[in-house]
């Protein structure tokens, strides 16, 4: 039986734990993505955001834990039965990735040929109606390499929608981008949400954009969630590393260098070898 908290989310991420090698990514990772709702997921860089898409997404499989989709346990599927169920996800990739050899439509139009027996005249209305909807109906046969960044950002957008999905993922969707097509994307997002009912998680390190979108935030910093809830609730947060990473400043927990020996006495130990191989070949 499903529970109230589990009809109202479409993602639930309990107790995940995963490693890279000797890495540990996540330690007991715990989310809920409300249906409806703009999740944002932030922290500071190589905390595994994209990896944690990854899982949501069946690509890889977590050591140990429970991913759902709608009920569904992602690990667990089969192959088929996760491309099944992949249909039903749009995903934003951070550089819009647009197949170069293909124009505007036919970039639109890729995900309903390869995943839907439509007719060509359904197919071509579809591909308006979205390019409409990012306001990009004009520029149909205009190739990628003719298009802006902000303007390729939307035509993914309009592709990611193409098969009208539950779910729309967002990887760092406002990289690169200057202030009016970040400030545009951040709209397109808003109000495609509201419209058509989605669901959406939106990874990005661009705090003032998420505060503007979010309706639920969550940040994640050595492989758990250390703070969530609206940005007015995580701003309060009475942490260090969430006032680091909202307010942007280089110190605190998260640290500037790498860890590594003590810098000196790497130095002497590094120049040591060598004066010890000169005072070999001056003797002989």
């Amino acid at each position: 039986m499903t529970d109230a908290s589990e009809a109202d989310s479409i993602v639930e991420i309990r107790d995940v734990h995963y490693s890279v090698g000797d890495r540990e990514i996540f330690s007991g990772l715990n989310m809920t993505v409300p249906r409806g709702r703009i999740t944002a997921i932030m922290g500071p860089s190589g905390t595994g955001k994209t990896t944690l898409l990854r899982l949501i997404t069946g690509q890889i499989k977590p050591d140990r834990g429970v991913i759902l989709f709608d009920g569904h346990e992602v690990p667990r599927l089969k192959r088929r039965e996760l491309y099944a169920l992949r249909r039903r996800m749009g995903m934003l990739f951070q550089n819009g990735a647009l197949l170069t050899d293909m124009d505007v439509f036919e970039n639109v139009a890729f995900p309903l040929r390869e995943h839907t027996d439509l007719p060509e005249s359904l197919i071509r209305q579809i591909v308006l109606t979205k390019l409409q909807a990012v306001g990009l109906r004009g520029a149909v046969r205009l190739m990628p390499s003719e298009l802006s960044g902000g303007m390729a950002r939307r035509v993914a957008l309009a592709r990611a929608m193409a098969t009208d999905p539950d779910l729309l993922i967002y990887d760092e969707p406002f990289a690169g981008l200057d202030p009016i097509s970040m400030g545009m994307i951040v709209r397109l997002v808003r109000r495609m949400n509201n419209a058509l009912g989605l669901t959406s998680i939106v990874v990005s390190h661009d705090v003032q954009e998420l505060a503007e979108l979010a309706d639920m935030s969550y940040i994640i910093s050595g492989g758990k969630v250390v703070a969530a809830g609206s940005f007015g609730e995580l701003r309060a947060h009475n942490s260090q590393i969430v006032n680091q990473f909202l307010e942007g400043l280089p110190d605190g927990p998260v640290p500037f260098h790498y860890p590594a020996p003590d810098y000196y006495e790497q130095l002497l130990a590094d120049r040591e070898p060598e004066t010890a191989n000169t005072s070999t070949g001056t003797g002989s």
